[in-house]
């Protein structure tokens, strides 16, 4: 992923930011675009629980079968963005998401992404 920003005489390509990345997936994820949610993901990423020391899906495939399937059964999912902390490479995202598997609870959430080249490489999920 990256932005052209052109300045004669010369073209420069910027990488987008890891924050640009996490808010580019967050917009995908509400839009339930699962092509625009995966674009950002690494052919290596991880999906990690906290207290986990294995991932719950790892590799891009896993991670887009395991996101296909929220997607399809969850019609009204929505995820509202409470606070962002930005850390070099790390974005740690305190979210409320509704809607998930049609039910009518809301689940918090805090979400650490870790990004590399422009790609999420792994993301690690707090529940409370």
């Amino acid at each position: 992923m990256y932005r052209l920003l052109i300045s004669l005489p010369f073209l420069i390509l910027l990488q987008l930011t890891p924050e640009q990345v996490v808010q580019k997936q967050l917009d995908m994820y509400n839009a339930k675009d699962l092509d625009g949610f995966m674009s950002v993901m690494s052919g290596q990423v991880r999906l990690y629980n906290y207290s986990s020391i294995t991932p719950s899906a790892s590799g891009w495939t896993e991670v887009r079968d395991l996101y296909k399937n929220l997607f399809d059964r969850s019609p009204d999912l929505n995820s509202k963005l409470l606070n962002r902390i930005v850390l070099g490479n790390k974005v740690i995202d305190h979210e409320l998401i509704t809607g998930r598997m049609g039910k009518p609870l809301a689940i918090e959430l805090v979400v650490i992404y870790e990004v590399q080249h422009a790609k999420i490489v792994k993301i690690t999920v707090l529940r409370k």
